[in-house]
C-alpha cells in the first residue's frame, strides 16, 4: 500500500505531494490474488520471509484476510508486517489469529513536539504506545521498533526511548538517516553515525554483541549486559552491507526491485494481466536476481549527487 497516515519527513513529508494526489489508483494496485502469486512463485525460489509494509499497509482493505492467505503458504516461515501502530488496537488480535508472525513499529520520538514535527503533525505518542500494547495484548512478544535518528532532530531523545523500552522484551533499532527516494531532504550532516549512538548508549548501559548474527540481517544486534534485552543498529550509510543483502521488494503496483536505493525496476504487473504463469513468472525473477548487481551504499561517495531514486513510501523501508 502506497498509502499513509502520517507524513513523515524522512519518507512522505507533506510538501512531497504538492496537493496532486500522487497515490495511485487502486485499479493499479496489485490484488490479494496477485500478490498471493507472487509470494508462491518466491517461495517455489526458496525464499521463505516475507515482510508487508508501506506506506501503512494496514489502510488496506482486507489486508488481515490477505496475511491469512500468505500465512497459509506452505514455505512461509516468517511473515511479518511494519507499521507505524495507530491502527493496531483494531486490528492485532485478528492479524495475530490470520497467522502474523512479527510486528515492527515505528517510532521516532517519545518526546510528543519531536514526534509531531517528524510525523508531519499527525499522529501522537500516545496512539504509537498504544499500538504496541495491543501487540502485546494480542501475542506479539518481541515487538521491534525503529527510529531513524536524525542529528539535531530526534538524537536527544534516543536514550527515553532506549530506557523506556529496556526490559520489556521488545528491541530498539536505530537507523541512520538514509538517502531513499528523491523527496525525504537527504543531507549527510543530518546523519548520526551508529558508531556515535553505539558509544553514548554503551556508556550508560554497557552493551555487547550478539555472537551469532544471521548473514543477510540489516541490523547489528547488541545485548545488554545486565540482561534488559538486546539494541540493533542499521547503519547503511557509514557501514554498508550490500554483499550481504539478500533482500528483494515487490511495490504495491507489482514492480520488482532488487535493491532500497534502486532507480528503476522491472514492471510485472502487466505481464501477470496479460498471461504470465507462475513457471514463466519464477523465469522472469531468478533471471533478475541473477543478474542483479546493486551496490549503492557502497559506491555513494563515487556517485554524482543527484541519484533518482524510488520514493520509500512506494517499496518499503
Amino acid at each position: 500500500m502506497d498509502r499513509c497516515n502520517l507524513r513523515c519527513t524522512y519518507c512522505m513529508p507533506e510538501e512531497s505531494l504538492n496537493g496532486k494526489g500522487v497515490f495511485l489508483p487502486s485499479h493499479h494496485l496489485l490484488s490479494d490474488g496477485e500478490i498471493e502469486l507472487m509470494v508462491r512463485v518466491f517461495t517455489s525460489l526458496g525464499v521463505h520471509k516475507v515482510r508487508l509494509t508501506g506506506g501503512e499497509p494496514l489502510l488496506r482493505p482486507g489486508f488481515v484476510e490477505l496475511v491469512d492467505r500468505i500465512s497459509s503458504i506452505e514455505g512461509i516461515t516468517d511473515l511479518a508486517l511494519t507499521t507505524n501502530a495507530v491502527l493496531l488496537p483494531r486490528y492485532a488480535e485478528a492479524l495475530k489469529k490470520a497467522g502474523l508472525g512479527r510486528i515492527t513499529v515505528s517510532l521516532d520520538s517519545l518526546d510528543e513536539a519531536v514526534f509531531r514535527e517528524m510525523a508531519g503533525g499527525r499522529g501522537s505518542v500516545s496512539e504509537v504506545l498504544d499500538g504496541i500494547e495491543a501487540a502485546e495484548q494480542a501475542g506479539f512478544d518481541n515487538v521491534k521498533i525503529n527510529t531513524v535518528v536524525q542529528r539535531n532532530i530526534n538524537d536527544h531523545t534516543v536514550p527515553d526511548l532506549v530506557e523506556h523500552f529496556r526490559n520489556s522484551g521488545h528491541t530498539i533499532r536505530l537507523i541512520e538517516f538514509m538517502d531513499v527516494g528523491n523527496v525525504n531532504h537527504w543531507d549527510r550532516q543530518l546523519v548520526v553515525p551508529s558508531a556515535d549512538l553505539l558509544k553514548n548508549i554503551h556508556d550508560r548501559w554497557p552493551l555487547r554483541p550478539v555472537a551469532k548474527q544471521p548473514l543477510g540481517e540489516t541490523a547489528r544486534r547488541y545485548a545488554f549486559t545486565d540482561g534488559a534485552g538486546e539494541i540493533g543498529f542499521i547503519s547503511s550509510i557509514t557501514e554498508p552491507f550490500c554483499g550481504d543483502c539478500s533482500r528483494a521488494r515487490i511495490t504495491a503496483d507489482g514492480t520488482f526491485y532488487s535493491c532500497l536505493f534502486s532507480a528503476r525496476g522491472t514492471e510485472l504487473r502487466d505481464r501477470i494481466r496479460g498471461g504470465l504463469d507462475a513457471k514463466e513468472l519464477t523465469a522472469v525473477i531468478r533471471d533478475l536476481w541473477e543478474k542483479r548487481g546493486d551496490r549503492y551504499s557502497e559506491l555513494r561517495n563515487e556517485l554524482p549527487r543527484a541519484q533518482p531514486h524510488v520514493e520509500m513510501y512506494r517499496m518499503g523501508g
